[in-house]
């Protein structure tokens, strides 16, 4: 009997001990609410949801059955308001529209065909949040050219290399060939073709050559390069569009006595930065000059006539040796072979003209130069840029201009600024900007600068996918409009740049020609009708049942009024078992 009394005695005070000590300690669990909100059905709307074999009528009823009487969003590139437009987004990201509809209260349905882009990004509790309806798009076998590539400017009489990714997907029946050929075409014209075997499965690349004399005329083209003779379920992915510009004569000539590093990263540079033709070449023995670009012998008058026909002139190397090319303006000299060696650290840039241009620059994350050049600073230059060797001692020059009467020059007096560009991050941007600063001075003298504010990122972009837009002035960004002219005719649309100096714009498959309302700025850009979204994809987001709301709250000990109940009602039937007991 005193056994079971103190055992008794014991669990009485073990459960009041125990009760006390949650609330103490206060543990929490999440818990889902109880939520009677409509559901919010996310509708994909990307291209691939579209065509014969896409299932878009079949997801537009699954998405109004299942809303019945809530909200459906449409999502691709990003989120949009419900219609029933065909789909016309390039890509297929799911995260966006999860993440807004994360704050929303009750369930979420998403209806896709399962090929999400950014599946394995998903947060893993957004990703197992939803409901999740997967409908299939049809199999079948498709051959497509995944990429183009080659240089966007050449030269009239240069030679076009174009570099073209081609590749196969989905399972092949007994009409479907292996064989078929690539051409590329302008303006309805073929002009080259070669054949190509398809591959089992994935992507293989080819070369196509063609002389630029076979582009109808100077300017900007369209060359479309398509995969020919294959008879796939998809054709609209059998083709890309690939824009690039033809100038009757270099507008720079960069002139390397002899071919290094310095040269080749300053052309390719200067190329980018002042989207202008640029012609390299290089002088790999006494009195043999060669194309930079093919390793072709040139002839010593056609080089003199290059040099003397563009509006900008780099001579890199062996001053004596590119003396005669030398002129009073619109001419860089770059001398590499009278440097002092060691570590030149280059210091911010003093009061000049091209200080605005510079100011952006890390100058203390750059390194430093491996050679200087001893120039005479007269009168009549200003120094752009200064360097100290080991960071000590008086800073000698390390570029400075010269303006006489209009006629405009820079001398460069430091070796290996090669390396800023090789680097990434800071160091390249800053061999970018000085790159800019010097071709936009330069060029300005004689009428050559773009004196652009605004390009687009790329001249192509593919179906679906917005335009990127950058801003190349001076001045803040600022909204900009737009004459674009197609085959459907003339109409004007705006550019919002924001703070960063980007801004997209939405077109239709085609090819425009545009212009600003306000400005020198023109060109031409192409959306293609070709798009990854018309590609077969591996569906990355399988069906799942999702949880019942997305609505949740944490709970605590403390907020269980049974646990202070269990708590009293413990410690008190302890105390009268011990008072009818007679215990202390």
């Amino acid at each position: 009997m005193r056994n079971r009394l103190s055992i008794g005695l014991a669990a009485l005070r073990a459960v009041g001990i125990g009760a006390v000590v949650l609330l103490l300690v206060n543990p929490t669990r999440s818990r889902p609410l109880a939520v009677t909100a409509p559901p919010l059905v996310l509708l994909d709307a990307s291209l691939s949801m579209a065509g014969p074999a896409g299932p878009w009528r079949a997801a537009l009823d699954s998405a109004r059955r299942l809303a019945a009487g809530g909200t459906i969003w449409r999502f691709g590139v990003g989120v949009t308001a419900f219609d029933t437009t065909a789909p016309a987004e390039g890509a297929t990201r799911l995260g966006p529209g999860l993440a807004a509809a994360a704050a929303r209260g009750g369930p979420v349905v998403v209806i896709t065909d399962g090929a999400v882009a950014d599946a394995a990004d998903l947060p893993p509790d957004l990703r197992r949040r939803p409901r999740v309806l997967v409908l299939p798009r049809a199999g079948g076998f498709d051959a497509y050219v995944a990429a183009v590539d080659g240089p966007r400017r050449v030269v009239a009489g240069d030679t076009v290399r174009l570099r073209v990714a081609y590749g196969a997907a989905g399972k092949r029946d007994g009409g479907r060939g292996t064989r078929g050929a690539i051409t590329v075409s302008v303006e309805a014209r073929r002009l080259v073709s070669r054949p190509v075997v398809l591959p089992d499965s994935g992507v293989m690349v080819t070369d196509l050559t063609l002389p630029s004399s076979l582009l109808p005329r100077p300017g900007y083209q369209v060359l479309e390069v398509r995969l020919d003779g294959i008879n796939d379920s998809e054709p609209r992915d059998d083709a890309r569009l690939f824009v690039i510009e033809v100038s009757p004569q270099p507008t720079a000539v960069v002139l390397a006595a002899p071919p290094d590093w310095e040269s080749r990263f300053f052309a390719r540079t200067l190329e980018d930065v002042a989207r202008v033709p640029v012609r390299l070449y290089a002088r790999t023995e006494p009195g043999r000059w060669r194309d930079g670009a093919t390793l072709a012998p040139v002839a010593n008058d056609a080089l003199a006539r290059a040099a003397a026909g563009a509006r900008l002139v780099a001579l890199i190397g062996d001053p004596a040796a590119l003396a005669p090319f030398a002129r009073r303006s619109g001419v860089l000299i770059w001398p590499l072979t009278t440097a002092r060696s060691g570590d030149w650290y280059v210091d911010p840039p003093p009061a000049s003209p091209f200080a605005g241009s510079l100011a952006g620059v890390a100058w203390d994350s750059l390194p430093p130069a491996v050679g200087l050049t001893e120039i005479p600073v007269d009168s009549a230059a200003t120094v752009l840029l200064t360097a100290r060797l080991g960071r000590r001692g008086s800073p000698r020059p390390l570029a400075l201009m010269r303006d006489s009467a209009g006629n405009r020059s820079v001398t460069v007096a430091g070796t290996g600024l090669w390396r800023w560009g090789f680097r990434s991050g800071a160091p390249s941007e800053a061999y970018r900007t000085f790159v800019a600063a010097l071709a936009d001075w330069l060029l300005a003298e004689r009428g050559a600068g773009s004196g652009e504010r605004f390009t687009p990122v790329t001249p192509e972009v593919p179906n679906g996918v917005a335009l990127d837009w950058r801003w190349l002035g001076r001045d803040p960004p600022a909204t900009r409009a737009l004459v674009l002219e197609s085959a459907a005719g003339v109409h004007t649309d705006t550019l919002r740049f924001d703070m960063s100096g980007h801004a997209q714009l939405h077109l239709a498959p085609g090819t425009y020609r545009w212009r600003a309302a306000d400005g020198p700025e023109r060109g031409l850009v192409a959306v293609e009708q070709y798009s990854d979204e018309w590609r077969p994809a591996p569906v990355t987001l399988g069906p799942q049942r999702g949880e019942p709301g997305d609505a949740r709250r944490d709970v605590g000990a403390r907020d269980q009024w049974w646990l202070y109940v269990l708590a009293l009602a413990a410690f008190v039937a302890e105390w009268a078992w011990r008072r009818r007991q007679g215990l202390p």
